[in-house]
């Protein structure tokens, strides 16, 4: 018979296996770990309140005031409770945090799109949506039970091994507090996800409160890759700083918090990313660059894939042959059915890549106007989804439906190739090129559009006046200032357009979102457009007539606006939102997501509001054509013009 262990023996090994165990696992896991319990503590908190909440629902007679006022103090309770954990749920798992606070009842977004998946119904359950059903008085007591219910079952989710395990690593930490830095520049001032508007700031300053509890515990766990104390002493000057701020959310002075507070604080954190060696296993950093150092770099995030075939390829000078060829191929009308149109035909360069004062171009045949505006290709890269109405995921799908469609450029992918293949310096050009791409013996369509596609990239390098200022390269006059205050506040632009480039897709930067605004077909506001928008391209009634939220950056030079051009100015289009967009103006808007109600901005307010939309026009140096288009074996091809014809 084999000896038993003692009792002390056996203690012993299991405390060396588990020691082992732990080493081999989580190498940075500490004894104690009171960054670890703070989070548990936080959640069974929130889970705590949440009950609460559901029993006020249960228990209280919603038909009164008293009874409808209960309930609003559990809901507020709740809403402080889910602060406090805001800095963990949001990132360890956006999904279930759309439970717990999803901003809208339906959502057909997904994560990084339909690059991985098609867009599917999502329903919206939590707090804010709660709020708004009380705000409308249009409910029963099963309607906001369900609402609830599932808030409190996805914490479970939060208490899971696969995520409570993590926080006895440190890397999450840094790319949780980027995400955080992120929000705080983007959406926790402009109340778009918090209905009372009463409650932004107050809100805002007990998160940073709750926040600087999570460094002390995080340094207390982790202390060989801290928060330093430089950032420890700009984050608490920035909490007091907003605590001094006016409660009222249309005064915060969301300039100089952004400039002087969370863009250094960002700064920060992304150099102890780099010094720590910060390794990400979350589709929530998919896009963001560690790299940079401030919010307001182009290079932030990376919406697209510019380079296409060419993307394994690293040697500068091989990829600036390629974008030599790609620009000639831009001006090419060898890429159209008839010769006569290039891609510069509708995106001019001298017009800022756009069609400047035409609602829209015409169609292949001249015989109409093609259906929608010309969009400008300027920053083209910080979106996930293209067109309008999100029909491409990638840049090299946008340029071969332009090219292959029958209204736009009336060619054929064969068609295309076998003519830019006739021409001796295209061919000679991808015959090199494709030798630093994989598995291809012969030059494709991808060749050719991936070299148009990496040209199109350095469209979105140019800065604006505002970055500058942003970055402390300069300041910006008083009128900029309170117009983007404005912009972040009272007019409420900064709920659908986010920072920093002010279209609509927000941190962490993996998703294009798309309003239904109300867009009329005349600025008399006689009909609804009957544009079916995003609907075209997945059908759903809560998508019908929405479009992608285009960048307000350059508006000073993409005149006209809306997909169909129908507002030739900028003081228009304020005006239309001014007014409470489609539904503000009497039309039928039964889905609209834009709120209805007017924001009553003054005439001096309006002018501060487009002094900030000016500051966003960037520096665009004169864009000048090739000095050639290459010569063809086939002789009838050799009369093209630069640029096309029409």
């Amino acid at each position: 018979m084999s000896k038993k262990l003692s009792i002390p023996v056996f203690a012993i090994v299991l405390f060396i296996l588990f020691i082992v165990s732990s080493a081999t696992n989580y190498p940075d896991a500490p004894t104690v770990n009171a960054y670890s319990e703070l989070y548990l503590k936080n959640i069974s908190g929130l889970g705590s309140e949440l009950k609460n909440l559901e029993q006020a629902i249960i228990q209280s007679n919603i038909s009164t005031d008293a009874g409808k006022k209960a309930v609003y103090t559990e809901l507020h309770l709740c809403r402080k409770a889910l602060k406090k954990t805001d800095f963990w749920t949001r990132y360890l798992d956006a999904t279930s945090y759309r439970s717990l606070n999803g901003p809208l009842p339906v959502e057909w977004e997904t994560e990084v799109f339909e690059k991985f998946e098609k867009p599917y119904k999502r329903q919206g359950y939590g707090l804010s949506i709660l709020e708004n059903i009380l705000d409308s008085n249009v409910y029963n007591k099963e309607s906001l039970k369900k609402l609830i219910l599932p808030s409190i079952l996805v914490l479970d989710v939060y208490k899971a091994d696969s995520i409570t395990k993590t926080l006895n690593t440190f890397d999450h930490f840094f790319l949780a507090n980027r995400l955080f830095l992120l929000n705080l520049a983007a959406i926790y001032t402009t109340g778009f996800e918090c209905p009372g508007n009463d409650s932004i700031i107050p809100e805002l300053q007990g998160m940073l409160e709750d926040v600087g509890n999570i460094y002390k515990a995080y340094n207390i766990s982790f202390p060989q890759y801290p928060l330093k104390e430089e950032y420890l002493t700009l984050y608490e000057k920035l909490r007091v700083f907003v605590s001094k701020q006016p409660k009222n959310f249309t005064q915060f002075d969301n300039y100089t918090y952004i400039r002087d507070y969370i863009n250094p604080l960002f700064a920060f954190n992304q150099q102890y990313i780099r010094e720590y060696k910060v390794v990400s296993t979350n589709l929530n950093d998919y896009t963001l660059n560690n790299n940079v150092t401030t919010i307001f770099d182009k290079n932030l995030y990376e919406g697209q894939n510019a380079w296409g075939i060419y993307s394994g390829i690293t040697d500068k000078e091989l990829k600036s042959d390629i974008k030599k060829v790609g620009k000639m191929l831009f001006y090419d009308p060898i890429l159209s059915g008839n010769n006569e149109r290039s891609c510069a035909s509708c995106h001019k360069p001298t017009e800022h890549f756009t069609d400047t004062g035409v609602t829209a171009a015409l169609n292949f045949d001249e015989s109409r106007k093609l259906p929608r505006n010309t969009p400008s290709l300027l920053n083209v890269v910080h979106n996930h989804l293209l067109m309008l109405d999100g029909k491409h995921i990638n840049l090299q799908n946008q340029a071969v439906g332009v090219i292959t469609s029958p209204v736009e450029m009336g060619s054929t992918e064969d068609q295309a190739l076998k003519k830019v293949l006739s021409c001796k310096e295209y061919k000679e050009a991808f015959e090199k090129f494709k030798k630093y791409t994989y598995k291809n013996k012969e030059v494709t369509f991808d060749h050719i559009i991936s070299a148009i596609t990496a040209y199109e990239s350095d469209f979105s390098n140019f800065t604006a006046p505002f970055d500058d200022d942003m970055n402390r390269m300069k300041d910006a006059n008083a009128e900029c200032q309170k117009g983007f205050n404005l912009f972040m506040g009272k007019a409420q632009c900064g709920t659908c357009h986010y920072i920093p480039e002010f279209n609509g897709v927000r941190p962490p930067y993996i998703e294009s979102e798309f309003e239904v605004i109300g867009v009329p077909v005349d600025t008399n506001y006689t009909v609804l457009s009957n544009d079916s928008g995003r609907a075209d391209i997945y059908f759903s009634m809560e998508m019908l007539h929405a479009f992608r939220t285009n960048t307000v950056r350059n508006s000073g030079y993409t005149k006209p606006y809306m997909h169909n051009g129908v507002f030739s100015t900028i003081g228009e289009v304020v005006n239309f939102y001014n007014s409470g967009g489609g539904a503000g103006k009497g039309l039928k808007v039964k889905n609209q997501t834009l709120s209805s109600q007017q924001l009553h901005l003054t005439q001096e307010e309006i002018r501060e509001l487009l002094t900030f939309i000016n500051s966003l026009d960037e520096d665009v140096p004169p864009q000048l054509p090739p000095d050639h288009l290459p010569l063809s074996s086939d002789k009838n091809l050799n009369s093209r013009k630069v640029g096309g014809i029409y």
